[in-house]
């Protein structure tokens, strides 16, 4: 009699691997701002990213720990993969390709197969051709599913710090009729949200038409209850991507794109009313939509502060809200001017009077549109304080003097909390 005997099926190593907590160890490869070009040649500032870059990020985040469960990974898979030429063994290999076709499957990365080329033949009729080029490197997009994930993480990491936030409204002192009463009740208008206060609207016809039955209700009777008024606002992100945000040994790019990932998800699940928009400032400025944040890399060198608030303003004074704000990360001086013909005036060095007075003239515009200024800037300049304390006089904004990594809390808290409160 032939007898099978059966074993405890353990699954494959990769099947073991929460691609979640995969995708948030990889965010920083993502979303990688051109830093690591500085150190590893131009061709990182590619943002298609190779499939073979995309392996060797996910080899290194198994070398990190607590990816692979112990029970999923033998002894052997363990050293191979602290071995330093684990890139060669056959099993590592399969592995990295079985979790990246798992992240393709379940939707956080699009890949790109390189395009076929026929090679010509080695001989002609007039004599021997050379080699056959190599093929394209496949190559990989990060998909929506991926940047709103990375904004959901991100947001999820700073709000723990800063408790729970109030959904959907931001809270001012006025008060208006709605659905959640927070005051006394007051005589109906035409236009109020009909929210009525049953006592005191059969109060009214009681006191004026006696106690009996049935109850004749007026106009003048109806009574409804008041609630907070909870005011919209109109955002626009200003990001700096000059050269310097990922100069002097620090990507400070990177963390401003994670926290503006953040605040939109943000504004997209808790403040339904509130828009977003995102405006880069370089040499220039240009819109850029909130889908390709993540995508974005930096730019050229200069820093064309004036541009950047221009083109916050046209599309700001396009949104009909109550509040209109402008929140710019940056972490240097103005230190370029679009002119009137076009070209860019540029100069680095130091405080250019032309270049501040033409920037804070901008300053000035937003201030008589009703436009308030909040400033994070990322770097500790003495000569930048007296220029960030005049724009924050002018706009009766916030200036925060951060880092890349408490930038994430001050604006979250600036953005929910709406205190008139100046942090140095």
């Amino acid at each position: 009699m032939r007898f099978i005997k059966y074993g405890k099926y353990t699954g494959e190593p990769a099947d073991a691997i929460d691609l979640e907590e995969l995708v948030k160890r990889l965010g920083n490869f993502f979303l990688q701002s051109g830093f690591e070009s500085q150190f590893y040649g131009i061709s990182q500032m590619d943002p298609q990213r190779s499939m073979e870059a995309l392996r060797e990020a996910i080899l290194r985040a198994l070398q990190e720990g607590d990816l692979l469960p112990d029970n999923a990974m033998s002894d052997e898979l363990r050293e191979m993969l602290n071995d330093p030429n684990a890139m060669n063994s056959e099993a590592v290999k399969d592995l990295l390709d079985k979790l990246t076709e798992r992240l393709a499957n379940e939707g956080f990365i699009n890949p790109q197969q390189p395009p076929q080329v026929t090679p010509p033949p080695h001989t002609s009729a007039r004599g021997q051709l050379g080699q056959p080029q190599d093929r394209t490197e496949a190559r990989f997009e990060i998909t929506d599913k991926t940047i709103d994930f990375l904004g959901f993480k991100t947001l999820q990491d700073l709000l723990g710090s800063l408790g729970r936030s109030s959904f959907g409204r931001h809270d001012t002192r006025d008060l208006a009729t709605g659905v959640e009463s927070g005051g006394v009740s007051r005589p109906y208008e035409f236009g109020d949200t009909l929210n009525l206060d049953i006592s005191e609207t059969l109060f009214n016809a009681v006191r004026r038409e006696g106690a009996k039955v049935p109850i004749e209700m007026t106009y003048s009777d109806l009574m409804v209850h008041q609630c907070e008024y909870q005011s919209s606002c109109a955002t626009v992100v200003m990001l700096d991507c000059s050269h310097s945000m990922i100069l002097y040994g620090e990507d400070r790019f990177t963390p401003a794109k994670r926290v503006a990932m953040a605040l939109s998800h943000l504004i997209r699940t808790q403040y339904p009313g509130d828009t977003l928009s995102l405006v880069l400032f370089h040499d220039s400025a240009e819109e850029v939509p909130l889908s390709e944040l993540a995508r974005v890399q930096v730019g050229p060198f200069y820093t064309n502060t004036r541009e950047g608030l221009r083109m916050a303003q046209r599309i700001l004074l396009r949104q009909k809200k109550d509040m209109r704000q402008i929140v710019m990360i940056t972490d240097g001086k103005p230190s370029a001017l679009t002119l009137e013909d076009g070209r860019i005036y540029k100069n680095a060095f130091g405080l250019d009077p032309f270049v501040v007075g033409q920037t804070l003239e901008e300053v000035n515009k937003c201030k008589r549109a009703g436009i308030m200024i909040n400033t994070f800037m990322l770097a500790s300049d003495y000569s930048l304080v007296n220029f960030v304390q005049k724009i924050t006089r002018m706009c009766r904004g916030k200036a925060y003097f951060t880092t890349p990594y408490t930038l994430g809390q001050y604006l979250l808290m600036d953005y929910m909390s709406r205190k008139t409160k100046q942090i140095r």
